[in-house]
């Protein structure tokens, strides 16, 4: 972790420096990611959700080593070297089983934890903010701290019997819930400055009673809301007049940044606007997924215009068929119904599609897809008509005509603006 601590020093000595992080377990989204940073030689980083990954395989199936191997295995074929890959596990606490009692969660958390750092995951979000079973609807910051220092505890003793670079720790949540709001939203109140100092100071102080004060240094992140969110079709945009209060707390903190959760879609002068008001880490998931469905979507177009109907794919309707299968991953998000739910299901920017990409059914469609279209290469009209900027990116020959590759640089030209957002321009 050696990297991101470095960039956080640099952040911290005036540079308009941070680090992205790409939240997905997507194969292509990974290997979009990964050959992004390769010609760049940059560091690239990589997170899993504990929803997606867990000791009981999460919506993906996999568990934190399956996922390392995994993300391994794209580096080694796009030709990125291990030690330029960093993996971190996000809202690891009692997320997924909040609805078991506290210390059954709990217990539960400890194993999930050990489980990612034994695995290679070594920056860490500590996040025990939400209420199980038997607690109260709220929980205050004491509680909270000292629940994550529980984990951190795990996570210690487990880096202590594995080896390897020691890991760092981001603490705190955002609000909304993850993964997009289930609501319409018009605008969103930022973390109070006094509420972000009052839970670093629990949390510095529950490190300090559990005896693990040479820690603290390694907490690197403080997640609380800058404002930033989304809904099914709008966005709420940063507003750095706002947070000036905000970023003074961070600017106090002498190796301590914020962490952005729910920054995908903004603007590229709002991603950078966050790096400036010391949103040094920014995290970017749904946004990704969705740019690979919207390209992935006309493919679809594209290959039904090209080969007929009797001859596609039809990866479309195969994804409606499993989210019609099973509602569980959407159906608490998408409350309309008729046309209405049918354009949500597809369109909206919680893109809760990311659920089925796993499905067998989805999975072999889009590779059918993929297949079509590379044994039949479409008239570059039809690309042109439906992906006009990889159209033009082909035109400069700075891209081929291989279906992947057309997905890949879609997701390349959001993860583009999280890198340039992230660098420091006045050198």
């Amino acid at each position: 972790m050696k990297a991101i601590q470095d960039i956080i020093a640099q952040h911290k000595a005036g540079r308009g420096v941070g680090i992205y992080s790409a939240c997905s377990a997507h194969p292509l989204v990974i290997e979009a990611a990964l050959s992004h940073a390769r010609p760049r030689s940059s560091t690239v980083l990589i997170e899993a959700t504990s929803n997606q990954v867990n000791q009981d395989g999460g919506y993906t199936g996999m568990r934190p080593a399956d996922f390392n191997r995994f993300v391994l295995s794209i580096a080694a074929r796009v030709g990125v070297p291990p030690s330029q890959v960093l993996l971190g596990g996000d809202h690891l606490g009692p997320n997924c089983w909040q609805a078991l009692p506290a210390e059954a969660a709990m217990v539960k958390s400890e194993q999930l934890i050990a489980d990612y750092v034994a695995a290679g995951f070594r920056k860490i979000h500590l996040d025990c903010s939400m209420s199980c079973a038997d607690d109260p609807i709220s929980l205050g910051d004491a509680v909270v701290a000292a629940r994550a220092v529980r984990l951190c505890a795990v996570a210690e003793r487990t880096w202590a019997r594995v080896g390897g670079e020691a890991p760092v720790y981001v603490v705190g949540t955002e609000v909304p819930v993850p993964g997009g709001a289930h609501e319409e939203l018009d605008e969103l109140a930022l973390t109070d400055a006094a509420a972000a100092s009052a839970t670093i100071d629990a949390h510095r102080q529950a490190f300090r009673s559990a005896g693990l004060e040479p820690v603290w240094p390694r907490v690197i992140g403080l997640v609380v809301q800058p404002g930033v969110e989304f809904d099914h079709d709008k966005v709420i945009d940063f507003r750095a007049s706002r947070a000036g209060a905000l970023a003074a707390v961070a600017e106090a903190q002498p190796h301590l940044v914020y962490e952005a959760h729910s920054t995908d879609y903004q603007t590229p002068a709002n991603l950078r606007a966050l790096v400036q008001k010391h949103f040094a880490i920014l995290k970017v998931g749904p946004g990704l997924t969705f740019a690979m469905r919207e390209a992935l979507w006309a493919l679809d177009d594209i290959e039904r215009e090209w080969l007929g109907t009797d001859r596609s794919s039809g990866l479309r309707q195969s994804v409606q068929k499993a989210m019609t299968a099973a509602p569980q991953f959407w159906n608490k998000y998408y409350l309309s119904k008729g046309r209405q739910l049918e354009l949500d299901l597809q369109y909206s920017r919680s893109d809760r599609i990311r659920y089925y990409w796993p499905v067998p059914e989805v999975d072999s469609a889009l590779q059918r897809l993929l297949a079509n279209l590379d044994a039949n290469p479409p008239p570059l009209s039809l690309v042109s008509q439906y992906l006009p900027l990889q159209y033009q990116a082909i035109r400069e020959g700075r891209l081929g005509l291989r279906a992947r590759e057309l997905v890949m640089h879609a997701v390349e030209q959001v993860l583009q603006q999280y890198a340039e957002a992230c660098t420091d321009h006045a050198r």
